[in-house]
């Protein structure tokens, strides 16, 4: 389980987080909606400490952390639990595709290289990428990489995989390639917290939904309730504004 705690953020002294509080079950996937500036991506980052919050308490599994005393062994365990996929890929481009899967657990987990490679080809295959195993990043296309990126996270074997809005940077046509593959992971029971603006994909794989706006959570629920039945006014606002198949009940 993942629980965030009174997790505050600021930066220059403009509050980005204020106050979040969030419980994500094993297994479970969270997909996280909200206008731009809302604190979606700082919270994923303050979770694995690519951004260190200002103040509150981060449980992951049986690890605990005062992120005010956070200690680098502390730092280090949650970084072990968790992976997280980029909207950019964050690809190394002068790696291959397998280099690119193989390069945390070699290098951060201290696996045998011989090891790593047969994981990381298999994991490779299971995004539809096996005869791509050694082509550049270059020689990929933005959906491929992205692949790429998504058999780099599973190869840590994470407690927890974190997506920050994975379709974001590619073109419509390949969308779909990569939504299939997180439906796949989701479809195993491996635990996901999504920052996503794919209405439809949120509603079919996600266990809960948790809207955002200026820094708050405003409300969360199953998709058939975010999306049917809204209860606060700004989550109507939102998805009005954002899809025009939205229909909520009265």
């Amino acid at each position: 389980m993942i629980q965030l705690q009174s997790i505050y953020k600021s930066f220059q002294g403009k509050k980005v987080l204020d106050g979040i509080d969030l419980n994500v079950n094993d297994g479970e996937v969270v997909a996280i909606l909200g206008p731009s500036g809302s604190g979606k991506t700082t919270l994923l980052r303050c979770i694995n400490f690519l951004e260190k919050a200002d103040s509150g308490e981060i449980t992951m599994g049986n690890t605990h952390i005062d992120v005010r005393h956070a200690t680098k062994n502390q730092i280090l365990e949650i970084r072990r639990k968790s992976a997280m996929v980029f909207q950019s890929f964050n690809l190394f481009k002068n790696m291959t595709a397998l280099e690119n899967v193989i390069e945390g657990p070699v290098i951060v987990q201290k696996k045998n290289k011989k090891e790593a490679s047969k994981i990381g080809i298999e994991l490779l295959e299971s995004v539809g990428l096996a005869e791509k195993i050694n082509f550049y990043p270059s020689q990929l296309s933005g959906g491929q990489q992205q692949r790429v990126g998504i058999a780099r996270a599973l190869a840590l074997n994470p407690e927890v995989i974190l997506f920050d809005e994975p379709t974001s940077a590619l073109d419509p046509e390949l969308v779909g390639e990569v939504l299939s593959v997180i439906r796949n992971i989701a479809n195993r029971g491996i635990t996901m917290i999504i920052v996503t603006h794919e209405m439809s994909f949120a509603q079919e794989v996600a266990n809960r939904v948790v809207f955002m706006d200026k820094g708050n959570i405003i409300e969360q629920g199953t998709p058939h309730e975010i999306f049917g039945n809204p209860k606060e006014e700004r989550t109507k606002q939102f998805l009005k504004r954002i899809t025009s198949e939205f229909v909520y009940e009265i």
